[in-house]
């Protein structure tokens, strides 16, 4: 539903979150909200931060855990089929201390941006054509590049 639609008839609006557990409100001068009852927000975090918790367990803790991960990881992200076996392994620890972080702070952004970058790791691998192109010697090494947090 439009966003004018909460702002205008915000009762009609507001009552029909009975009928579903969040929604989408389109914005035309911004970015879509999502609207729910801060219950259904807490639940999805309880869910959310119990699978987390589960995961990072039996990844640290089960003999061969972490092979049933790599296993299964091609069942959730598809992708990783292009990742070569070190990088499958490495995006699998991540993966998992990063949800394990991000759920102590309550903010899951951090694991949607690794998920990003894995993925287009996964997407050079993909091209042999690109992945030749970005690997390739280049020549000249212009040293390294300055931390642009320390420029004015």
């Amino acid at each position: 539903m439009n966003f004018s639609e909460l702002v205008n008839k915000n009762k009609q609006t507001l009552a029909r979150l009975h009928e579903s557990p969040r929604l989408l409100l389109h914005r035309r001068d911004g970015e879509d909200l999502v609207l729910t009852t801060a219950a259904r927000a807490e639940q999805d975090q309880t869910v959310v931060s119990a699978a987390t918790r589960m995961l990072a367990a039996m990844a640290r803790r089960e003999p061969g855990s972490m092979e049933l991960l790599l296993d299964i990881l091609p069942d959730a992200f598809p992708w990783v089929s292009f990742l070569p076996e070190p990088d499958l392994h490495a995006f699998a620890v991540e993966l998992v201390d990063t949800m394990r972080a991000a759920d102590s702070l309550g903010n899951s952004a951090s694991v949607a941006q690794l998920l990003i970058a894995w993925q287009h790791t996964a997407e050079v691998h993909s091209d042999p054509e690109l992945l030749a192109a970005l690997t390739r010697d280049h020549g000249e090494d212009y040293g390294p590049v300055p931390d642009p947090r320390g420029a004015a």
